[in-house]
């Protein structure tokens, strides 16, 4: 009687999951992974190898130390980035012939930590204003290119020196500094007078950071989270979120996909709105991966993030001077649904040491930049590697059971669904019964490809050769079944895909396993 094959597909999505038990991982979450190293969950479906950075201009900052602030200009027309090192201001413009770091201004005391900023524009004219918990805040004229300190005479202006934080709300300017928010006159940047309008506000606990959600200034304190409505001075009104946690870092806080996420004591939280105005909800995204996250917070010394809005996703970055480049680590999360905090998969980042960081929109481009100690400003999302080095992509899932855990089987074949978008070299494996000793185990094989299929003549999305007449579209890349034979037997199994290369990206789509059910022991 011939053996009846039966077939197990795996569908790649859910993200890591580090909360479950092994039994129970690869029970209820099949095409989810216990390993996801350098895959982001994808919009598009299953997982894709993350892309790498290149340096934004070739030469570094001057001076030494971690490079303190990062910030994209957003100025139509031209690729800009301001970088701070000791205290000086630099500005590069990578579109430019011979691309350079020039110097803009250099604060009165040089031993900050990190710099942080906001955009705005009250008069026709766009500004940055940055902010450096020691000296008084610094504005960049975008279209004069000039940038200038606050002068320390003016009527309200001691009240901002050493200011952390600062965000634009209503048209006016909020500076967080201790346990206040010190507010400028309505369509001003400099007006700290409070007969002009501007003003001071007591949270009465210290401010961690602030963020603008839909009609509110969310205000994170260290214990308690409130929101600050109205449109002046007349009619600011503070009112309570949470009174039970706060957040941890400010440099966690970012609104993504309509929700913003900050580090609390607990985990990666976010703060959701409902349909009822007013209300909002408070849930812990980081939950599946909450022994991975604690993991990583205890050897971090600082943390960062940033939003990839094209991609709908948060990544956040632990950063260790002491650690070299290939073992620094973060997280990036992919979010799925509107609101709440279950809508979010995850995985890790490693190899990416961010100390600063920024994304941003100009002229319809999204921009991420970050920076370290090195004092090179690198573009994330550009290129194949990591500055020249491999970029080593890892998923591995849990071991499943394939209905039942008591039963052996016997697996044949092992399909693969990829989409390549250039050279593919993966090496894959299959681990029975949890790699346990007395289990014969499958051979490594490698799953390979040549890259695309070639270009397609009149196209609708063809342009014309350099000779003109003739129009090609981009090279077209379609899915490929990468059909591969198997042999072992256990109760339970893993799959593994790995990729340590500079090779362009690609997105694992599904998995099948050909396999027979043998008796019952």
């Amino acid at each position: 009687m011939a053996t009846q094959w039966q077939s197990f597909p795996v569908q790649f999505g859910g993200g890591l999951i580090s909360n479950l038990s092994p039994l129970q991982h690869g029970l209820s979450n099949i095409g989810s992974a216990a390993t996801l190293e350098n895959f982001e969950p994808s919009l598009d479906g299953g997982y894709k190898k993350v892309l790498g950075y290149t340096k934004f201009i070739s030469s570094a900052l001057s001076g030494s130390g971690n490079v303190q602030g990062v910030a994209i200009v957003p100025e139509s027309g031209a690729t800009k980035v301001i970088a701070i090192r000791n205290g000086v201001y630099y500005l590069a413009n990578s579109s430019a012939g011979s691309p350079s770091w020039s110097t803009l201004a250099t604060a009165s005391s040089t031993n900050m930590v990190k710099i942080r900023q906001t955009s705005y524009n009250f008069t026709g004219t766009t500004k940055m204003v940055f902010v450096d918990s020691l000296n008084y805040p610094a504005y960049y004229d975008v279209s004069g290119g000039s940038l200038s300190f606050l002068s320390g005479g003016g009527t309200g202006n001691s009240a901002v020196q050493a200011a952390t934080y600062v965000s634009l709300y209503k048209n006016t300017l909020f500076f967080s500094k201790n346990n206040e928010l010190i507010f400028t006159a309505p369509y001003t940047d400099t007006d700290f007078n409070v007969a002009n309008g501007a003003g001071t506000i007591s949270v009465s606990s210290e401010i961690v950071g602030t963020a603008v959600y839909r009609e509110s200034l969310i205000i994170f304190c260290t214990d308690k989270i409130v929101r600050l409505t109205g449109s002046s001075s007349a009619n600011f009104e503070l009112s309570p979120i949470t009174e039970d946690l706060g957040c941890t870092d400010a440099d966690s806080i970012r609104e993504v996909g309509g929700d913003v996420m900050f580090l609390a004591p607990d985990g990666i939280r976010t703060i959701s709105s409902t349909e009822r105005i007013g209300d909002f909800g408070i849930d812990v995204a980081s939950k599946p991966i909450r022994p991975t996250l604690n993991k990583q917070l205890e050897s971090s010394v600082h943390i960062t993030s940033l939003v990839l809005r094209e991609k709908a996703q948060y990544r956040l970055f632990h950063f260790d001077t002491t650690k070299r480049v290939d073992v620094s680590r973060g997280l990036l999360a992919t979010k799925f649904i509107d609101q709440g905090g279950q809508g979010f998969q995850w995985a890790e980042l490693k190899g990416y040491k961010v100390f600063v960081c920024d994304s941003n929109v100009v002229d319809g481009v999204e921009y991420a930049y970050f920076a370290n100690e090195d004092g090179y400003v690198y573009r994330l999302e550009s290129g194949n590697d990591r500055d020249g080095s491999n970029i080593s992509s890892i998923y591995e899932s849990a071991d499943m059971p394939i209905n039942d855990p008591q039963v052996r089987k016997t697996f044949y074949k092992l399909d693969l669904y990829i989409k390549p978008e250039g050279v593919m070299n993966l090496d894959v494996s299959v681990k029975l019964d949890a790699a346990k000793g007395n289990t014969i185990q499958p051979a490594t094989f490698s799953v390979a490809a040549a890259g695309g299929e070639g270009a397609v003549f009149g196209a609708p999305t063809s342009v014309y050769n350099a000779s003109g007449g003739t129009t090609y579209s981009d090279i077209v890349f379609s899915d490929a079944t990468f059909q591969n034979n198997i042999v072992g037997s256990g109760t339970t199994m893993a799959l593994r895909i790995a990729d340590d290369s500079t090779d362009p990206s690609f997105n694992l789509d599904t998995a099948v396993l050909e396999y027979s059910t043998d008796d019952r022991q």
